[in-house]
């Protein structure tokens, strides 16, 4: 599925430069930068071009999620449908984060840069506001996280290529 969602953004998003458009997927959910790499490997950029603009792409969504994501989820917890999909995810982020919750922010960093599947700084920043780390810490940690985990994902693409 993660390849289809790249592949359809890649084709719809091909009017803009190259660069943007790996900004952009490093910025999508799912993606991350664990689709961004790659993609720029693909388009030719160089290791350092291809960690510097995916983790920036990755790094784009953190500060809005962390700022917006308690007040939206009390405003729509009103709704059914979404105290329905507020408890799925809230099950999900526990299950995936004991780290975060025994260690606060050190957690977050390792939560973040291990490159699995639900990890990354989408669900990190959805587990900051769970267990109500404040926002400079888990900025913070999220940040050094996506660093951590770019050149992890950039070491093995461009190992491979």
């Amino acid at each position: 599925m993660k390849e289809e969602i790249k592949q359809f953004l890649v084709e719809h998003l091909s009017f803009l430069p190259n660069e943007l458009v790996v900004v952009i997927v490093s910025a999508m959910p799912i993606l991350e930068l664990r689709g961004g790499i790659p993609l720029a490997a693909t388009f030719g950029y160089d290791f350092w071009t291809a960690f510097t603009l995916a983790v920036l792409g990755n790094l784009l969504p953190i500060i809005p999620l962390l700022i917006l994501f308690r007040p939206l989820s009390t405003f729509m917890m009103r709704f059914r449908w979404y105290k329905r999909f507020y408890d799925w995810l809230y099950e999900r982020t526990l299950r995936n984060s004991k780290n975060v919750e025994r260690f606060g922010a050190i957690g977050l960093i390792l939560f973040t840069a291990i490159p699995l599947p639900t990890t990354g700084a989408y669900s990190a920043c959805v587990a900051a506001a769970l267990f109500n780390i404040r926002f400079h810490y888990a900025f913070l940690a999220i940040s050094f996280g996506v660093v951590v985990a770019g050149l992890g994902v950039g070491l093995v693409v461009y190992s491979i290529f």
